[in-house]
């Protein structure tokens, strides 16, 4: 987009015969030219930016502008004015500062690169051309990248000056049998000291998941490496076994396992000279692939968590990065929980330091309820009216990659061409197969003549199926939508951003992010779609069919239930599956509350996720709680501290804000996880009956625990191993539940250690605390003091992982008490 056009064009019209006056040319800047003023500014101001893309508006609004400086827009008419009006007003209206929500790409669930790209305290990384570029925007201290085929040669430059010892410089291995090893080579002769990461994911995952242009794997890739001079060599993978005695390696070749790549990083970043490690596991989503085809195995293995067990201290989304491990809102807080439909069996979650994970071995998930109503009769669903075509007609899907958005766009296509209308399907993908953000632009006519621009142009959006919120509540899709002509289906379910991975305590601003969509639009349903389509088929994927299938029984789709369907089965993916899912979703949009109740019936939702509706009843709850948990006089403990916050608090202020906060988080110091209470949890018919209704067939439960005195230190992490147990596990579960009584006594075999002994110091330090502030409680310091009430919510998990919050909290508390004492105000402190 550089000015070389513009160039040309003025140096054949300014060559004209003298008294010709030469034409006036405008490119990228407008009339003043780019030419530099005296502080170095362009002279004249940007018509058209030299980065990203252009759109048709974009374009079209500078055309107009232009034509109505040159006084040659008198004969365009209002309709002129108006487009250009609008097109200023939507710009106006998107440029205003809104709610931050970005659906950025990120690994999938189970990628190897969730592993292979992290590098030990100390080091950094290169990044370069593939999946594994994205570890630049994650924490990884990775950063720069090259063009295919230089990765890490920049280091050749970089080495001689600068202090840094070495560096680690990732490598694909599409771009290693492309070009990559001529990078190697130079790296070698350069006499330089890094480490290159051999990514074998064994596939092209960035472009689809194809083959290598040829012959490519670990074995070969060695002796390529070895040929060149690089030592030593490391192969780490997640399967050492799949290696036998007898492969073709290159010399002095070792083969490690995955947990091992921290000590093995550490081990080469010490050595002189050019070395490697042969990353080798499986591309997730071709796992997937190919375990649909049959292809790979499919292991009868599930990770399940016990959300009552959780702390919600997310030190499974660190050991993991995975995006399946998701926040599940819970009357006792924020805790975990896992995407059995976007689950790629990669199981690293279960490294993180937590006793509630489970996994479940044998049987196979229980499918939906979508044999509930077997015909369309039930519903009554009569043939909608169809909208006009008597003008194009615009429908934008928008959602995350690797759901099935563009599918939905395809099967839109194929239906109108199977009715022989005009169509045209453009997606815009980007890395959205990386659960990034996707549109389909989908233009439906009469017939084919009628269409031209494939893109929707701004405000050119009759329908919207936002399958995802945040994608939907974007700029670029809210350009698209214009009130009243835009109608939209929205999914309501939040489904977690990558920042969640890196922010235990995200939110995501749902309400905001809906009202957003609301005033741009005509009409906006907002359906929980993931939740219904879940429990209706047994699998998320069903959710952006749910969503086709709401649209067109509510008249949006300018097609015939006929054409959709025979496009469905002409699309030849689990047929059946997705005309239940389009049924679903016809029968949604008929009558919502009945499809709910199907879906999920009163009496099978769990007791944490019925919410509190007041203080009576959230201290209610959790005095029966406490009495479950010790006894009834530790339950009195607690009601006796909340009473005297609640009448001190009346007494001062017109708020309940602190007793609600003491209610909540005095109890959670008061019922800390111990084994007797893990126990308890685990033998909890409430999860057995959970297990029950996720799973069918002959499956056994297999226990993740980390028991003091029977695990063993990781000399890799210096963190305790965990270990597996079997479904005999239950009976020692009951046993340490009956045992109970016996926690803070003398005879309580576990309350000796240091973990234990500093949970009971945080009861007696909280209920001084609120003691302390409850003495100088007022109107001014009311909002610091239900800070400070708050901060048991930040202690979270178990062991080093719980110790380590503890103490960040200790030190926060000091400071706030601080503030607390000398009568500053909340928002001064903050600042």
């Amino acid at each position: 987009k550089r000015q070389v056009i513009e160039y040309q064009i003025k140096e054949e019209l300014y060559n004209w015969k003298e008294g010709i006056r030469a034409p006036r040319v405008v490119g990228k800047f407008d009339d003043n030219g780019e030419w530099s003023r005296a502080e170095g500014q362009p002279a004249g101001s940007w018509l058209l930016p030299a980065h990203y893309e252009h759109s048709p508006a974009m374009v079209a609004k500078v055309i107009a502008q232009r034509l109505e400086k040159l006084g040659m827009t008198h004969s365009l008419g209002s309709q002129f004015r108006e487009r250009l009006a609008f097109l200023e007003m939507k710009e106006k209206l998107l440029s205003k500062p809104r709610v931050a929500a970005i659906r950025q790409p990120y690994f999938c669930s189970g990628c190897p690169h969730n592993t292979s790209t992290r590098v030990p305290e100390g080091s950094r990384a290169t990044a370069g051309i593939g999946c594994h570029f994205m570890a630049v925007w994650m924490d990884r201290r990775t950063s720069t990248f090259t063009h295919m085929g230089a990765e890490g040669a920049p280091w050749i430059g970089q080495a001689p000056f600068t202090d840094e010892k070495h560096i680690f410089a990732n490598l694909g291995d599409g771009t290693y049998f492309h070009s990559g090893l001529l990078a190697i080579r130079a790296a070698v002769a350069a006499k330089v000291n890094m480490t290159y990461k051999v990514l074998y994911n064994d596939a092209v995952a960035m472009t689809g998941g194809q083959r290598h242009d040829g012959p490519l794997d670990p074995p070969m890739i060695s002796r390529q490496l070895a040929a060149e001079g690089v030592k030593p060599i490391v192969v780490v993978t997640d399967e050492p076994a799949k290696y036998p005695h007898g492969i073709a390696w290159a010399e002095g070749v070792t083969v490690r396992h995955r947990d091992e790549l921290d000590a093995v990083q550490r081990e080469l970043r010490e050595l002189k000279g050019v070395s490697a490690i042969i990353y080798d596991q499986t591309c997730a989503s071709e796992k997937r692939r190919r375990r649909k085809r049959n292809e790979y195995p499919d292991p009868a293995r599930r990770v399940l968590i016990n959300e009552m067990v959780c702390e919600g201290c997310g030190d499974c989304s660190a050991k993991s990065n995975c995006l399946s491990v998701e926040p599940l809102e819970t009357e006792f807080g924020r805790k975990r929980a896992i995407n059995q439909s976007s689950c790629n069996k990669d199981y690293s979650c279960l490294n993180g330091f937590c006793p509630s994970f489970v996994t479940v071995e044998g049987g196979r998930l229980r499918k939906g309820k979508s044999s509930a109503v077997r015909t369309e009769d039930a519903f009554h669903l009569e043939t909608p009216a169809s909208p006009s075509l008597d003008k194009p007609y615009g429908i934008l899907v928008t959602g995350i990659g690797g759901t099935g958005v563009i599918t939905i766009g395809q099967i839109v296509g194929v239906a109108a061409h199977l009715e022989g209308k005009g169509v045209s399907v453009l997606d815009m993908s980007g890395l959205a197969q990386k659960y990034g953000a996707v549109m389909s632009h989908v233009q439906l006519a009469a017939r084919p003549e009628g269409l031209h621009a494939a893109r929707l142009d701004t405000g050119g959006a009759d329908l919207v199926v936002g399958c995802d919120l945040v994608v939907t509540a974007s700029a670029d899709a809210l350009a698209k939508m214009a009130a009243p002509r835009t109608q939209a289906v929205v999914n309501a379910t939040v489904t977690p951003t990558a920042e969640f991975v890196r922010n235990p305590n995200w939110r995501l601003p749902g309400t905001d992010l809906q009202r957003d969509i609301a005033d741009a639009c005509g009409r906006t349903d907002f359906v929980a779609a993931t939740e219904l389509a879940t429990a209706l088929m047994g699998d998320a994927i069903a959710t952006n069919m749910f969503m086709l299938g709401y649209a067109f029984q509510k008249g949006w789709v300018p097609l015939s239930a006929e054409s959709l369907e025979r496009a469905i089965e002409l699309n030849g993916v689990a047929v059946e599956f997705n005309r239940q899912s389009f049924a679903w979703g016809r029968r949604a949009a008929v009558d919502l509350e009945r499809v709910r109740r199907i879906a999920t019936p009163a009496e099978v939702i769990p007791i944490d996720q019925h919410f509190s509706r007041n203080l009576d009843e959230l201290v209610e709850r959790r005095v029966a709680f406490l009495t479950e948990y010790q006894d009834a006089a530790y339950a009195a403990r607690y009601k006796r501290l909340v009473d005297r916050v609640r009448e001190a608090e009346k007494a001062r202020t017109d708020s309940s804000k602190l007793a609600e906060s003491v209610a909540r988080h005095y109890a959670k110091l008061l019922a800390y996880k111990d084994e007797y209470e893990v126990g308890r949890l685990h033998a909890d018919p409430e999860f057995r009956k959970k297990i029950e209704g996720m799973f069918e067939g002959d499956y056994r439960v297999v226990y993740h625990l980390s028991p003091p005195l029977l695990s063993r230190t990781n000399p890799a992490t210096g963190e305790p191993r965990k270990m597996r147990f079997g479904p005999w596990m239950l009976g020692v579960f009951k046993l340490l539940r009956s045992l109970r009584r016996l926690r803070g006594t003398a005879l309580d075999p576990f309350g000796h250690t240091a973990e234990r002994r500093t949970e009971r110091a945080l009861i007696a330090e909280y209920e001084a605390t609120i003691e302390q502030l409850l003495g100088r409680l007022d109107a001014a310091n009311h909002a610091r003091a239900v800070e400070i009430a708050s901060l048991p919510d930040e202690i979270r998990g178990f062991g080093h992982v719980k110790m380590k919050s503890i103490e960040a909290v200790c030190a926060k508390q000091a400071k706030l008490l601080e503030t607390f004492a000398a009568g500053r105000p909340a928002q001064r402190a903050a600042a």
